[in-house]
């Protein structure tokens, strides 16, 4: 069973434009919105994969009403708390040349009573062959040190966790030993203080650091030069895939959307890699936060290259 947290979700809403011009007028050329937050993201993934899973979390006012809407046409499963004030939108401005600027809401506070709420209810999921997913940023209220919170408490009751966020969230995370992680370059540069463009080679050192303190797989998503994975099977480098892109968001929650349903059909150390690559390389694919639809995904898959590193 695979449970998405999403403490801080929103309404994601893509604007196009031709190039964006601050301090001026910019008429918007089209519009998209989408039920959004790292693991709803990853939730809708999981559903276009064939794959389920429970979204969890925090939604407050007419705007949570809208993506618990969405969940329920798409029959994902949900439950979250109820929370005073608005979920967020979240607006991501895409321009001609590709470059995207994104404007996010910080969201609803959270009480301590509510955090208290769902972190019962996570405990309530907890058990073996459980994989919670902790993806993105967390609202005003909650402490920095709530993932790994979570993830200790989860691992009392034999549950498996899936991280994917940054900054001091990370850090604070890795103490409490996630089973999977999806850091990005970015991530990853910053986490080991680096203030330059680190190479391929030093981006495999960091995996491999954080792979030795007892993560059980590591996956470095690198934009357009594709993808490193450090798994207990070995460790291996793909290329990106040459696709038309449109956008690059969402891209990393495809990702852990692949992540989280190989884990959770026990598919092989290939399989994962090769749905990995091409899940991701289909999300820029589309408009907004739209998953990959699952046709596009097999013929991706195809094209993956694998290439085994290290010893």
């Amino acid at each position: 069973m695979i449970i998405t947290v999403s403490m801080n979700p929103a309404i994601d809403k893509t604007v196009e434009i031709e190039a964006l011009q601050p301090g001026g007028l910019n008429r918007i050329q089209k519009v998209e919105y989408d039920a959004g937050g790292k693991g709803i993201n990853v939730s809708k993934t999981i559903c276009e994969l064939g794959g389920e899973s429970i979204a969890t979390g925090f939604l407050g006012g007419n705007a949570g009403k809208t993506i618990e809407n969405v969940l329920n046409e798409k029959k994902i499963r949900n439950d979250f708390i109820w929370v005073e004030g608005e979920t967020r939108t979240n607006t991501k401005v895409f321009e001609k040349s590709g470059a995207v600027t994104e404007l996010n809401e910080p969201g609803p506070v959270i009480t301590e009573g509510q955090i208290q709420e769902l972190l019962e209810k996570l405990k309530g999921y907890a058990g073996e062959n459980v994989l919670f997913i902790l993806a993105g940023s967390i609202p005003a209220g909650v402490d920095k040190h709530i993932y790994e919170k979570i993830i200790r408490m989860v691992h009392e009751k034999g549950a498996k966790v899936l991280l994917d966020a940054d900054g001091e969230l990370f850090r604070n995370s890795l103490a409490a030993g996630p089973d999977i992680i999806k850091p990005n370059r970015v991530e990853l540069e910053e986490y080991a203080g680096i203030d330059y463009r680190a190479s391929d080679e030093e981006l495999l050192g960091l995996a491999r650091e954080l792979r030795n303190k007892g993560i059980e797989t590591v996956a470095v998503s690198m934009g357009k030069s594709g993808a490193m994975l450090v798994m207990p099977n070995g460790e291996v480098r793909c290329p990106a895939l040459s696709v038309k892109a449109h956008s690059t968001v969402g891209a990393g929650d495809a990702m852990v959307a692949a992540l989280a349903y190989s884990w959770d059909n026990r598919l092989s150390g290939e399989e994962t890699i090769r749905l990995c690559m091409a899940t991701s390389a289909g999300a820029v694919t589309t408009v907004g936060t739209k998953p990959p639809t699952k046709e596009l995904i097999e013929e991706l898959k195809k094209q993956v290259m694998i290439e085994k590193i290290g010893a």
